[in-house]
């Protein structure tokens, strides 16, 4: 998908997210669920709010940050939407002590990769739901736990006094993704667990083929990233064109 049409950023974005939810709800069917069993998760990283409130303002419901100090920003400038507003998830690696700062935002956390985060959330967010992130094809470059330690992990945040509703993936950039994404899919069924998160712009169809639940659309939706010199503002616009 190409990125908005410069000057018209709200119908681009409009027009994208109408899209991939009808695709997303025709790769669900094919499959043999329901259209409305995938949650579309806005992977809203870099992005501004011009481009979020039009995603919003055409039915998305659920954003996610890799960075607290975006979050911070930009939910409290969303919460004059009331009932628009959007739920949070944070989607990236996560150092302890940012925990407390995101912790009155954030609906679900989706990348719990071990015990200690798990006790901070816990702290700060009695009874959160989460996700734990597995890094299903042990890529020493990326968080989440190994496969074979998910089934502890998943027991000690349970002791923590949290919801585990699922676990989240991102497969290797290079290959088919559809043996990761069935492989998630087996964890998650070997544990009972109701939510599998996998899936993203280049492969969202894939992983709601193999029984996601949950995808994270960002560059499909919102067009590419902005510039670094606009990245290091959360809540710039997005720059102009000569």
């Amino acid at each position: 998908m190409s990125g908005a049409v410069a000057g018209e950023p709200d119908a681009g974005v409009a027009g994208r997210y109408r899209e991939i939810r009808e695709r997303v709800e025709r790769a669900a069917r094919e499959a043999g669920r329901p259209p409305g069993s995938v949650l579309i998760v806005g992977a809203s990283k870099t992005v501004d709010l011009e481009r979020i409130r039009a995603a919003l303002g055409a039915g998305l419901r659920d954003l996610g940050e890799n960075r607290a100090q975006e979050l911070v920003a930009k939910a409290p400038a969303l919460e004059e939407l009331g009932a628009g507003a959007p739920r949070w998830h944070f989607l990236g690696q996560l150092q302890r002590n940012k925990v407390r700062a995101v912790a009155p935002y954030v609906g679900l956390w989706q990348s719990v990769d071990r015990a200690e985060l798990g006790a901070e959330i816990a702290r700060r967010a009695p009874g959160a739901s989460v996700l734990v992130e597995v890094n299903i094809a042990d890529e020493p470059q990326k968080g989440g736990c190994a496969g074979s330690a998910v089934a502890e992990l998943v027991d000690r945040l349970r002791a923590q006094g949290l919801d585990v509703r699922g676990l989240m993936t991102v497969p290797p950039a290079e290959g088919d993704p559809r043996p990761w994404f069935a492989a998630l899919r087996g964890l998650g069924e070997g544990l009972r667990l109701p939510d599998l998160s996998m899936g993203m712009s280049g492969d969202y169809e894939a992983a709601v083929s193999e029984g996601a639940t949950i995808v994270r659309i960002g560059r499909a939706l919102f067009g590419e990233r902005p510039s670094p010199e606009v990245a290091t503002s959360p809540v710039a616009g997005p720059p102009s064109v000569g």
